[in-house]
């Protein structure tokens, strides 16, 4: 599910006196979820089945039903809730993501201003968004790629993304 992404730091070490150089490689190991629209979230793709996100993430720090009987995960350390139909055999079919290190199209999407990100998303064919307001809360929907950005005061807090309905008015499993 996470795309491990190796940042290497070359720090240079010199003493004053001149007389001794080292080089010191550090690693740090950065995750960032990558989504991608239709498809899923990085590892996890639209149609995968319980065992199979199981497989990738273990055991979710918490799991219920919906009002639907559809099977809600919640994996924390991801920020990452996951719905898993229940009149589709409980496959994975709507995924909401509030992990900072979220990517669209190689850019972060959390935290950042609404009308920014659209913008940078009409290169990629993210084109008519409709919006709605919940008190302090705005949706921005693109229905042709189930995309929504939530904001608050003006920024993206979370981003739902959901399995595409084809025209034969079926989902588009992916997996």
């Amino acid at each position: 599910m996470i795309s491990n992404r190796w940042i290497v730091f070359l720090c240079y070490l010199h003493n004053f006196s001149g007389l001794n150089t080292n080089f010191t490689v550090v690693e740090l190991n950065i995750y960032a979820m990558q989504i991608k629209p239709k498809f899923g979230i990085d590892k996890l793709l639209f149609g995968m089945k319980i065992n199979d996100v199981k497989s990738l993430f273990g055991e979710p720090n918490k799991q219920f039903k919906d009002e639907d009987k559809n099977l809600i995960y919640v994996y924390n350390q991801f920020q990452l809730r996951l719905t898993f139909y229940e009149d589709e055999a409980f496959r994975l079919g709507y995924m909401i993501c509030s992990n900072p290190d979220l990517l669209l199209f190689d850019a972060l999407v959390i935290g950042r201003k609404v009308e920014e990100v659209k913008k940078e998303l009409e290169k990629n064919h993210f084109k008519d968004w409709e919006k709605e307001d919940f008190d302090i809360a705005e949706n921005h929907f693109n229905e042709e790629h189930w995309l929504i950005l939530q904001s608050e005061f003006d920024q993206i807090r979370k981003v739902e993304i959901g399995a595409i309905i084809n025209k034969k008015d079926e989902f588009d499993w992916k997996f």
